[in-house]
């Protein structure tokens, strides 16, 4: 199926398998994915690393002007790189899920990566997830969606994630996470998270990645008059 050179913003809560699912749409129709958390996680991980960061979640006034000299990118393969090192593992540890958060809803974070994002979106044809896509980063993106699903649901999905790692969270670490990020993400003064008016909403609690991809599919043909 040959669909336009569009933009398709994807958000939604943690967990709710955001960016598997624009990987899938992103292979299936030959678009380019963008992962904009791995950018914020990407931050998050330098001012950890750079003492930037208190235990508490304080950010340092500093990690704006450290941010000038950062080179995040991401490889061919789609993972992020910290310079010449992959960090993609690091950036879905629960150290840096713990303080990712804080980090995203500092302003001057949130210009960086919404710059880099739009480079990137000048090309077009780009499917790309996150927290404020559809409505700050891409507010005239062509399609939108917004992901939700059962904290139940998004709990187990990120605990066996992290198991699947090597890690050995506790079940309830990891609701406690979730339930700070969505507090945190919903409430933040600079782009908040919430559903765009125009975006469909996608509750994937019970749904399968086929059936994810089949209800996108018709999402496309639908909207597009495409047969």
């Amino acid at each position: 199926m040959k669909i336009p050179d569009i933009i398709i913003a994807i958000d939604g809560y943690s967990s709710t398998g955001k960016s598997s699912l624009a990987k899938k749409v992103a292979r299936k129709f030959d678009f380019l994915y963008l992962d904009s958390g791995a950018l914020y996680r990407g931050v998050t991980l330098f001012a950890q690393e750079e003492g930037l960061i208190s235990r508490l979640g304080t950010v340092n006034p500093g990690l704006k002007d450290a941010l000038e000299g950062l080179d995040l990118h991401f490889g061919a393969e789609g993972k992020l790189y910290m310079g010449p090192r992959c960090i993609e593992q690091q950036i879905r540890s629960m150290e840096v899920s713990a303080q990712v958060s804080p980090v995203a809803a500092v302003p001057y974070v949130r210009a960086w990566v919404d710059e880099m994002l739009h480079e990137f979106g000048r090309r077009g044809r780009i499917v790309m997830d996150g927290r404020d896509i559809g409505t700050a980063v891409f507010p005239d993106a062509q399609l939108k969606i917004f992901m939700t699903a059962s904290e139940e649901v998004r709990a187990k999905r990120r605990y066996d994630e992290l198991v699947s790692k090597g890690e050995s969270p506790l079940l309830e670490d990891v609701v406690k996470n979730l339930r700070e990020r969505d507090y945190i993400d919903s409430h933040r003064e600079t782009a908040p998270l919430r559903r765009a008016e125009d975006a469909f909403e996608l509750d994937n609690s019970d749904m399968t990645f086929e059936e994810e991809l089949a209800w996108v599919q018709g999402l496309i043909q639908g909207k597009f008059g495409i047969l």
